[in-house]
């Protein structure tokens, strides 16, 4: 492939093309200047960039988890820009979305307003699997239960913003957001150079500022930590650069104790309380005094800690019935009910499967759909009906039957496509975007950026690392306004921890790593 050909193979495109028009030869607009730089870097330079690229994330480490193998994430050479103007609604958006989904968490587990005034019925809330009884009237600090959250957007036909999921409970993937810009804007300095874009450098400080505002009554000056599943979890690589970033303890649940209601961290002047625990670990298995017996990597009685007002957990627990798939399929409704504003970005068209009608019109065109578990993560259970055979379309018939609640239906989407430096050249691959948001009480602040994830595959419509998908780096474009945000106060110093080797405790490793590898939190395939 010669230099002249290094987008001449590009188009025509199905859909929506974020760089290209339909034809493929008209350059929109705010890539005009991306385009001539990668022209006039040739094929050879381009190559030579994306391969220091990929080398230089090995090195680094920068890795994501499949079956407890550590893997390269791949990041693609084509940064995917967005104009300031599509940037502002999709903030506001996001932040419409957090706000309604706090006053639904609120309600839900508090007066229940929202089922008898009839928006949602209460047996979607209560046979949701992440509704958990155990924290019903805990009452935050401060009134969040979405300290951090990740809404999955695509762009549909004409090139709008559509919600395809909510991510509440303890959304991953905001690391690779970060070394992502640091890592492209080396590669393509004078790229990055020739345009005005929003940094992504602020979110740590962002999100401590926010966890320490979350802090029990009382305190002033509050201990934070982050606490981790482990070295075998797929997303350790993120527990422990936001943790360096924030310049807080990464702990374990060995490093943990309650007593007297209280959680304490051994450090080396001995035991400390810890005020604020951002947690990267499940409900299931955050305290086997309320759930899983058996979980190791739990601290027991830290719900009990929370109900007294002597710790705060981000996110909250049971925060999972907001971003239960079939919830989604309500939150148009929610934010009319909670807010009194109509939804800035809209739903990608559902079915409820739980409805009678509407089971057997899917059932009648289930060749044509996607069928998703209310509850799956990373694209696990996705059936893509054009793609099935004949009896993996009869399995999933069944399955219907025997649980519609468990289910729900969407027309196939055809993501918009962004350029993409494959084996053959630079073509169009399909791409989705998570915008992160951190809500400190006061205001939801979405993060100028957001982790867009490609199907490296041609044609392939799930993004997921495990299904062969990468990363861009999303360049928001500034505004004439846009300036970047002031970092919070950095937090004080703490005394270093003790990590205690699990052994002296009595644990059977092996239980530890199968407990970690099973997070299924939206950190382990969902982020990525």
């Amino acid at each position: 492939m010669s230099d002249a050909q290094l987008f001449q193979d590009y188009g025509p495109v199905a859909g929506f093309d974020e760089m290209f028009d339909g034809s493929g030869a008209t350059v929109r607009e705010p890539y005009l200047g991306v385009s001539a730089k990668f022209e006039s870097m040739g094929t050879a330079d381009v190559r030579q960039r994306a391969e220091a690229l990929a080398s230089a994330y090995l090195d680094q480490g920068v890795t994501f988890g499949v079956a407890g193998e550590e893997r390269p994430f791949p990041l693609d050479i084509v940064p995917r820009l967005i104009e300031a103007e599509k940037w502002a609604t999709v903030s506001r958006g996001v932040q419409q979305r957090v706000r309604a989904l706090e006053a639904f968490l609120a309600d839900v587990y508090g007066p229940g307003e929202v089922f008898d005034d009839g928006v949602i019925p209460r047996e979607v809330v209560i046979t949701s699997p992440h509704f958990h009884r155990v924290v019903a009237g805990l009452e935050p600090p401060n009134g969040v239960r979405i300290h951090v959250s990740g809404i999955d957007l695509i762009r549909d036909a004409d090139g709008d913003f559509r919600v395809l999921e909510d991510n509440v409970r303890v959304p991953s993937g905001v690391s690779y957001v970060m070394t992502n810009r640091r890592a492209l804007s080396a590669a393509l300095p004078e790229v990055f150079a020739d345009h005005r874009i929003r940094p992504v450098s602020q979110y740590s400080q962002a999100l401590l500022a926010a966890l320490r505002r979350c802090a029990p009554a009382g305190v002033s000056d509050p201990t934070v930590v982050v606490l981790t599943p482990g070295v075998f979890n797929s997303a350790y690589f993120e527990h422990t650069l936001l943790a360096r970033t924030m310049g807080v303890e990464l702990v374990e649940a060995r490093d943990l104790v309650c007593r007297g209601g209280r959680v304490l961290m051994r450090t080396t002047r001995g035991l400390a309380p810890v005020h604020v625990i951002y947690r990267r670990i499940d409900d299931d298995f955050l305290d086997p005094l309320q759930f899983r017996a058996d979980s190791q990597l739990g601290v027991a009685g830290v719900i009990n800690a929370a109900r007294l007002g002597h710790v705060t957990l981000a996110n909250a627990v049971g925060n999972g019935v907001a971003d239960d798939k079939l919830t989604y399929t309500y939150v148009p409704d929610l934010i009319r009910y909670y807010l009194g504003e109509e939804p800035v970005l809209a739903n990608v068209d559902t079915w409820r499967l739980g409805d009678e009608e509407a089971r057997a019109e899917v059932l009648d065109r289930i060749g044509e759909l996607v069928l998703k578990p209310v509850d799956g993560s990373g694209g696990k259970g996705i059936v893509i009906g054009p793609a099935a055979s004949r009896a993996e379309l009869d399995e999933l018939r069944m399955k219907v039957l025997a649980d519609p609640r468990a289910w729900i239906a969407q027309p196939v989407v055809s993501l918009s496509t962004v350029p993409t430096l494959v084996d053959t050249g630079i073509r169009p691959r399909h791409v989705d975007l998570r915008p992160f948001a951190v809500n400190d009480g006061d205001d939801v602040w979405v993060l100028p950026g957001g982790l867009t994830r490609v199907a490296l595959p041609e044609g392939e419509l799930i993004v997921n690392s495990s299904r062969g998908g990468g990363s861009k780096d999303t360049w928001v474009m500034a505004g004439p306004m846009d300036e970047a945000a002031e970092s919070p106060r950095q937090a004080g110093s703490k005394p270093q921890k003790i990590s205690a080797n699990p052994q002296q405790h009595g644990e059977d490793l092996s239980i530890v790593q199968q407990q970690q590898q099973q997070q299924q939190q939206q950190a382990r395939e969902e982020s990525c």
